[in-house]
């Protein structure tokens, strides 16, 4: 925890950086900064605009209504978030969804007003249900400001689920709402904006940012599968959950990522090396192969994929 912490204080030091990177265990949080900045907002396309930040923040506006598109961290997060789509909105019906379960995305719900519309996949308000206390209780013991902003959370349950797909016609704009299966969690939402043809994947695409298989729902199989399927889409623009934003080409940087980690992990399992040993060995080579991608969740995802049934 001291090495992570002075290299935080070191960010300019990228060869400082890099190498915490790819040496530190799991961890579910890209960036430390947990506070929602209300003047951070961009307007991406026509109808959509990002609050750039912890975690970046969809807003889609329409004639007729506005999707927002996770809270942030906690209540005093999303009455930020709230404010932002209050002054954008045209009109007070204001919908909210999720892309997974964990707290920056999903535990500022109480701020919000009355009358919004909570949708949720199915699955991923299961996956909140089983294993949202304990995801709070890791954030709330990774810093105290963590801890107070998640002080006494209270959630409810969504006013609309769907199962595959939900298609939400905003006025003068539609949101794609979807499901395609495990990734980052059992339960990733991907939004894309028909008319704009802007894709918001949660954690599931993003710029150079190491993927993280957060917990033993998460599969690295299914995620490539799950880029194949968006594939077709071609975005003009991507709005990540974590990092900057970017076009199509981050599909195919994130599947190749993913297909390397996969097969360079199993290859080593069959050659009879332990999780650990093998954690150790793709960290020094993805190292040298990617040396510019970020995050500290390589070794996690190794001991991930030799458990994943393949």
């Amino acid at each position: 925890m001291f090495l992570w912490k002075r290299l935080l204080e070191s960010l300019g030091a990228a060869l400082l950086v890099a190498a915490a990177i790819w040496a530190t265990p799991n961890a579910f949080a890209q960036f430390p900064q947990p506070l929602v900045d209300e003047n951070a907002v961009k307007k991406v396309s026509d109808h959509v605009y990002v609050i750039m930040g912890f975690p970046n923040i969809g807003i889609v506006v329409g004639t007729r209504a506005t999707l927002v598109i996770d809270t942030g961290l906690g209540p005093r997060n999303g009455a930020t978030v709230a404010r932002v789509a209050e002054r954008l909105a045209k009109t007070p019906i204001l919908y909210l969804t999720t892309t997974h379960f964990h707290p920056e995305h999903a535990a500022g719900l109480e701020a919000f007003p009355p009358n919004t519309v909570l949708i949720r996949p199915t699955v991923q308000q299961e996956e909140l249900e089983k294993r949202g206390d304990e995801m709070m209780d890791y954030f709330r013991n990774r810093s105290a400001q963590n801890k107070d902003l998640l002080q006494d959370v209270h959630l409810r349950p969504p006013d609309i689920l769907f199962d595959k797909e939900l298609n939400l016609d905003l006025g003068g704009v539609t949101a794609r709402l979807f499901w395609l299966g495990a990734a980052h969690t059992l339960g990733d939402e991907l939004i894309f904006v028909n008319e704009d043809s802007v894709l918001l994947p949660g954690d599931i695409v993003q710029d150079k940012l190491i993927p993280n298989l957060s917990n033993e729902d998460a599969s690295a199989k299914s995620w490539i599968a799950d880029l194949d399927k968006l594939s077709p889409l071609h975005p003009k623009l991507i709005v990540p959950d974590h990092g900057a934003l970017g076009d199509a080409s981050l599909i195919a940087k994130e599947r190749a990522f993913l297909a390397d980690l996969l097969k360079s992990t199993l290859d080593l399992k069959r050659q009879g090396k332990s999780a650990d040993d093998a954690a150790q060995t793709i960290a020094a080579q993805f190292k040298t192969k990617y040396p510019d991608w970020t995050g500290n969740a390589l070794a996690n995802d190794v001991r991930r994929i030799f458990v994943e049934p393949q």
